[in-house]
């Protein structure tokens, strides 16, 4: 008894020393107290922590705007990494920002054509693999495909079908690439086109939305309502900020692109 007196007599030091929980993790045990009643107040200290935040956003009156959850990924990491998450995020918006990188620009030069996919019947590469690129004139990019002959007709059909508004010309292994004139009709079609791309990055971000969504779920017969509660809260304010970067990008695109 004087043990378990003696270990509680430290549980409000363990609840300050808390706070620091997102950069130092859960406290270290007070001398004298035992493993098993640590495993305890960690327990007692990480529901208490997770109803404490829960309960702050609650307080705020009808109306008022809405504190931003801010759960420790220490303190959730037995439920969902957190971290991941937010990597897998990341990686919807870097995507989308290489997408309009190279395939969406009012001007195309031969590094434009580089990563073209070619579905060939040994499988698929990129453009630049199967044939030399390079820029004749500014109105022309020449694609020899001398080192791969039987791959031309594949590489023509993937460079019409990029997207990039190309209509190239083929004589023997040369492929002929006019670049359009950069018309009205052209710079609108490539806004729809980053429209599109920025539609499709969103559900894939919705997919890591529901992943780590459905992976809290799976502890809901274990922690309380409030924590699964807190942790989708999160989840969804991580998804928001994300998809608001997305709406970022294609707005500087669009601009870009409609001058």
């Amino acid at each position: 008894m004087a043990v378990v007196l003696r270990c509680f007599r430290h549980l409000p030091s363990l609840l300050y020393r808390s706070s620091f929980t997102v950069v130092r993790g859960l406290p270290q045990a007070p001398a004298g107290c035992p493993a098993l009643l640590l495993d305890g107040c960690r327990q007692c200290v990480r529901q208490m922590l997770l109803t404490r935040q829960l309960a702050t956003k609650k307080a705020k009156g009808k109306g008022q705007s809405q504190a931003r959850v801010n759960v420790s990924a220490a303190l959730v990491e037995d439920i969902i990494n957190l971290e991941e998450t937010n990597e897998d995020m990341r990686a919807v918006v870097e995507a989308l920002r290489e997408d309009f990188s190279r395939n969406l620009s009012v001007r195309t030069s031969p590094g434009a054509l580089d990563h073209i996919i070619v579905m060939t019947k040994d499988g698929k590469f990129p453009l630049n693999q199967l044939g030399q690129i390079s820029q004749k004139s500014p109105q022309l990019i020449i694609v020899n495909m001398i080192n791969f002959p039987e791959s031309t007709a594949a590489a023509t059909k993937a460079i019409r079908e990029s997207g990039m508004n190309l209509n190239p010309e083929v004589d023997g292994t040369i492929i002929r690439v006019p670049i359009p004139k950069v018309t009205r009709e052209h710079r609108e079609s490539l806004a729809k086109l980053a429209k599109q791309s920025t539609n499709k990055s969103k559900e894939a971000l919705r997919k890591v939305r529901s992943k780590s969504i459905n992976q809290v779920k799976k502890f809901k017969n274990k922690v309380s309502e409030d924590t699964i509660r807190l942790l989708e809260k999160q989840i969804q304010q991580m998804t928001d900020s994300t998809a608001a970067e997305m709406d970022k990008l294609l707005a500087a695109k669009t601009k870009e692109l409609l001058g």
